[in-house]
């Protein structure tokens, strides 16, 4: 507590009027913790700043989901597009009417040396299945391409000979692939891996088996 006598501001600490050197410290020491206010306003006022444009970017950015539905492409075009730019012919297969794809492109450059032909497929009940072809492929490819789940056994569909890999009982924590099927045909690694069930998996690979070298013969 302070007021203003005769000799300068009386301060009640100390029972006097302050002195010069007093008054200068009390204005700097005043000063400091103004400033530090600002400061520490101005951090919060920064943080909420880049929280809400976070929270923008979080809303307005699409998320990196396989199985999203969007505008339906036509793989069997992009295929023909790329025919004679790869060993093998680029797989197209026929499937029955309910099925539609999210992506097609042949994906060439990769820091692995390997191109890898992708069609991303959306089965009737809107699940995923991926294919991948892979030119030249080796084992790194294959793991990373299932997504980490292994392999539980083999089954031939049509003439085709394919590994099955699952994941159904927890064995990986990955959210994209639940099963998957690989095979082998010339220059090419085949993979379909996805969420949609086996029965699914089956169709597309019974769509592929003429060009993989079996027969759709039953």
């Amino acid at each position: 507590m302070s007021n203003t006598g005769p000799g300068g501001r009386v301060v009640a600490e100390l029972g006097r009027p302050e002195t010069a050197a007093e008054t200068a410290a009390r204005k700097a020491e005043s000063s400091r913790l103004h400033r530090q206010r600002q400061t520490v306003n101005n951090l919060v006022f920064s943080l909420i700043a880049t929280l809400g444009i976070v929270l923008v970017i979080v809303l307005i950015v699409p998320r990196n989901n396989p199985g999203t539905v969007g505008k339906p492409v036509d793989w069997q075009s992009v295929a023909a597009q790329g025919a004679g730019t790869e060993p093998d012919p680029l797989l197209s297969p026929e499937l029955p009417k309910g099925w539609n794809a999210n992506a097609a492109e042949l994906r060439t450059g990769a820091a692995s040396g390997i191109d890898d032909w992708h069609i991303g497929f959306i089965a009737p009940d809107k699940q995923y299945i991926g294919l991948d072809q892979g030119f030249k492929a080796d084992d790194t490819w294959i793991v990373s391409t299932v997504d980490g789940v292994r392999a539980t056994g083999s089954k031939t569909i049509d003439g085709v000979k394919w590994v099955v890999y699952g994941n159904r009982a927890g064995q990986s924590d990955s959210t994209n692939t639940t099963y998957a099927l690989v095979a082998t045909h010339g220059s090419s690694t085949v993979v379909l891996a996805g969420t949609a069930s086996p029965k699914e998996f089956d169709t597309v690979a019974s769509a592929l088996a003429t060009q993989l070298g079996g027969s759709t013969a039953r």
